[in-house]
């Protein structure tokens, strides 16, 4: 995304001559206890709305971690927070997972592909209601937490396959498959990360489950050898492992050749589909575009310079599953079907201009004001955080005096709009100087966005002898 700049000039009212004068409904038919539902009316609008949700079966004391052995692989437990769907109305619940991750090649040599398997060997989650659930209505997605000689998440995704589910029955084992390159020799690690199991019976739902304290234990070791070979340092990441078709997915990438035309495109296995779109690198390498995914066989997304796909000069594929609609409609009901569309990441500010007060000639010191308040709105809906940074010129005055940009400091705020998934960090307080500083940012994560305000008590360090007059400097703001 090209980044998004501001400017503002910043003028001080000038420096007075010793002696001058200063101016002036709720769906909420079924909550969970210890294990079980209990109804409290609506029993069968309860049981229709809640049939594809997902809940935790119950907490219970976690089992210590599985050590895994150097190319050996373990199953782990480790405690999970899921969310089920909120028609269901069932609070968001606490538990353990068990799962285990498994690879194709456990000795790869720098620049090979692995191939990584997540099993969810027993699921924080279970079928909250009385209605049996058909055949073939899952489909998972997930992370894998790669550390050691090399540190990323890779994103796997399951088929729609699973067995029949009865009422208030455990959900069952289910797998899903992505791949990395081996960028380092040495030891990797792999523990299994967040996962969010999509349910297509009735409507449409997810239940996210996210690993409570991260990372989780370690269920395999690979030992890497180097290659000797050039090592393809391109990357890329998906905004989501999973949509229906015709949905947008958000590519992030970097490591590119600089300025490059980048196609991106849609894998079937090893074939390339029809759903292609093109993107520019910026001067960095690094690019975001989005490519819609329509054909239903999709199971990865790559992105390749060129006129077509080579993996010297390309990433991927990152795996992602199409979810549709399943199973067959009950007498009586209907799907209703809605969409979000993902916006942009955007800034505003209140005004462009700010009096510093005045300072005495002779005396100098702090002259001092707030910046106007900037509102920056993530509508993304991806896993991007972003930074905001500014940086200011030297303050010029009468007859060419100057005043460095080093002089001017500022002490950064930053407040979070209610309901927003991401919370602001206000930059540190000091020097902003033609350098620039970080003014505010929100981390990377699993799903991101929000809306923010951003304010700054500002301070130019005035010496004691600068010419009388009104000094001016531009303050800009950019946002990545």
């Amino acid at each position: 995304m090209r980044p998004a700049s501001r400017r503002i000039d910043i003028r001080r009212t000038g420096i007075r001559r010793t002696g001058e004068r200063r101016s002036g409904a709720r769906w909420s038919d079924a909550r969970w206890s210890g294990g079980r539902a209990v109804r409290r009316r609506g029993r069968r609008w309860a049981a229709v709305l809640g049939a594809g949700a997902l809940v935790v079966a119950g907490g219970g004391l976690l089992a210590g971690p599985a050590q895994a052995m150097a190319t050996a692989s373990v199953a782990v437990d480790f405690p999970t927070h899921c969310i089920p769907p909120a028609i269901a109305g069932i609070p968001p619940i606490d538990g353990t997972t068990s799962a285990q991750i498994t690879v194709d090649n456990a000795a790869p040599k720098v620049g090979d592909t692995v191939t990584v398997t997540y099993t969810v060997v027993e699921p924080a989650a279970s079928n909250p209601v009385d209605l049996a659930l058909p055949a073939d209505i899952m489909t998972p997605t997930g992370k894998v937490t790669v550390g050691g000689a090399q540190s990323e998440d890779v994103t796997v995704t399951g088929p729609k396959k699973n067995g029949p589910v009865p009422g208030k029955g455990a959900f069952p084992s289910f797998s899903m498959t992505g791949a990395f390159t081996v960028t380092a020799p040495g030891e990797i690690t792999l523990s299994p990360g967040d996962y969010n199991i999509h349910t297509s019976y009735i409507m449409e739902l997810d239940t996210p489950c996210t690993v409570t304290d991260p990372p989780a234990p370690v269920s395999q070791k690979i030992i890497a050898t180097d290659g000797g070979g050039q090592v393809n340092e391109r990357s890329i990441r998906l905004g989501a492992a999973s949509g229906k078709a015709g949905a947008p997915v958000t590519v992030t990438g970097s490591k590119f050749t600089a300025g490059a035309s980048v196609t991106l495109a849609g894998r079937a296995g090893d074939a390339q589909t029809g759903d292609t779109a093109t993107v520019k690198a910026d001067g960095s390498g690094s690019f975001s575009g989005q490519l819609t995914v329509n054909d239903p066989a999709t199971t990865g997304v790559v992105a390749y310079e060129g006129t077509g796909w080579d993996a010297a000069k390309g990433a991927g594929p990152r795996a992602y599953t199409v979810t549709q609609g399943g199973g067959e409609i009950p007498d009586g009901s209907q799907r209703l079907t809605s969409s979000v569309k993902a916006g942009t990441l955007s800034m505003a500010q209140a005004g462009d201009s700010v009096a510093l007060s005045a300072v005495d000639f002779g005396q100098g010191g702090a002259s001092t004001g707030a910046l106007n308040t900037v509102t920056v709105k993530d509508f993304r809906g991806g896993p991007a955080g972003w930074s905001l940074t500014g940086k200011v010129t030297d303050f010029t005055g009468p007859g060419g005096a100057t005043i460095g940009a080093s002089a001017l400091g500022w002490n950064p705020a930053c407040a979070t709009k209610s309901g927003s998934p991401s919370t602001c960090a206000a930059g540190s307080k000091g020097t902003v100087g033609s350098a620039g500083a970080t003014l505010a940012s929100t981390p990377d994560g699993t799903f991101t966005g929000g809306e923010f305000t951003v304010d700054a008590r500002l301070s130019l360090d005035v010496p004691a002898f600068s010419a009388p007059g009104a000094y001016t400097g531009v303050l800009t703001l950019t946002l990545t």
